[in-house]
């Protein structure tokens, strides 16, 4: 420590001289406490992380739910709300589009402020808008609440991968990342199933907004509960915070206390960097194409099953979205495909010296980009 100060400097006034200033500032930072801290969340118990990881994909299941339900009454909401049925589809088109707007903002806030409150907010702003569009009197507020509900949903769609990846190693994290693709592509699946028996039912189209936004309330709850920090950074802030309480050091600070927001680098490591990296990376391009072209098919279908067997095979509206079982039963079988490749990737993993080679997971797309054609065709 040292108390020497130029004097010329303006005083302190009280007659007070100047505090010690620190010179060795990283015996002040908190760290872990070695690699088997609790404290860090991929040390956590094996039972909290699955709680924590269940609450999280069931958010991003119920926000892709939600994106996929609205389909199945929009036949009602078009007659009741008189517009067209091509009008209808917009809510539909706009929640899709409100996950397209909102990375750009969820993703920035999870490392600025956590996972927690982004995902918090994230589903009890995407509950409320979706109440709002149950209750929509007029066109213009159910189409306007389904984007805005798009947006807030999309917050457990950007955050969730970051949550699971803070938790578990890269031995594991695989595993985890793929059940909650699962919640991804199985909500809007399952969703036309459960809505067109609600819409065609006393219960009606409105029902079909409802439910998720019960659904959305139920686990926004959950997550203030039982939801805990998992971003690291963050989590050493509030170590470093129970320290400086307990210490009255007010020295003692993590590194991520001491992170100045910088616009232009946000603008940079969120925007253009992801923009750069698609122009100039062909794998990134084209993996982001093909995955861009599955989740485009898979609300084409939305539209076109209920269109084929009902109008051309004249199944009952409800009974003509049973199909999509079909695909719902694929995804899962195309889950089990992926962890049975579990061993043979940590076995790999162990021989590379735990560094992992993104392309040892393209195995089971290189089949599934044979098998999804023949099934559009079959």
């Amino acid at each position: 420590m040292t108390s020497t100060r130029e004097k010329d400097n303006i005083p302190m006034g009280g007659g007070k001289d100047y505090p010690p200033t620190y010179d060795n500032v990283a015996q002040f930072v908190v760290e872990w406490n070695g690699p088997d801290d609790l404290r860090n969340p991929q040390n956590w118990p094996s039972l909290r992380k699955l709680y924590i990881s269940l609450i999280v994909c069931s958010g991003a299941f119920v926000a892709c739910f939600n994106s996929a339900i609205f389909a199945a009454g929009v036949v009602g909401a078009s007659d009741e709300l008189h517009i067209s049925e091509e009008v209808g589809q917009l809510g539909t088109t706009l929640f899709v589009l409100g996950f397209a707007a909102g990375p750009p903002l969820w993703a920035p806030s999870s490392e600025l402020y956590g996972r927690r409150w982004p995902l918090f907010i994230g589903m009890l702003g995407t509950s409320i808008f979706t109440i709002a569009c149950a209750a929509a009197k007029d066109a213009q507020t159910l189409l306007t609440c389904r984007f805005f509900a798009g947006v807030f949903g999309a917050s457990p769609l950007c955050v969730v991968p970051g949550v699971l990846s803070d938790m578990y190693s890269s031995g594991y994290r695989g595993m985890a990342i793929s059940i909650y693709a699962l919640t991804v592509f199985g909500g809007p699946l399952l969703a036309p199933i459960i809505g067109s028996f609600i819409a065609a039912s006393y219960l009606g189209w409105r029902w079909t907004q409802y439910l998720p936004a019960i659904l959305g309330f139920a686990n926004a709850f959950l997550m203030l509960l039982f939801l805990r920090e998992t971003y690291a950074p963050l989590v050493l802030a509030e170590k470093a915070s129970i320290i400086r309480r307990q210490t009255g050091n007010t020295f003692i600070h993590a590194p991520h206390e001491k992170r100045e927001v910088d616009l232009q680098d946000m603008m940079n490591k969120y925007f253009a960097r992801p923009l750069r990296m698609l122009v100039t990376e062909p794998t990134v391009l084209l993996v982001s194409l093909y995955m861009s072209f599955i989740y485009g098919i898979v609300y084409a279908l939305l539209e076109a099953y209920p269109f084929v067997y009902s109008s051309v095979h004249g199944w009952d509206s409800g009974v003509a979205y049973l199909p999509f079982i079909g695909l719902l039963l694929g995804v899962c079988c195309a889950l089990a495909l992926i962890l049975s490749q579990q061993k043979s990737y940590a076995r790999k993993l162990e021989a590379h010296g735990g560094v992992a080679v993104p392309e040892w997971r393209l195995y089971p797309a290189m089949l599934g980009a044979f098998v999804f054609p023949i099934g559009l065709f079959w």
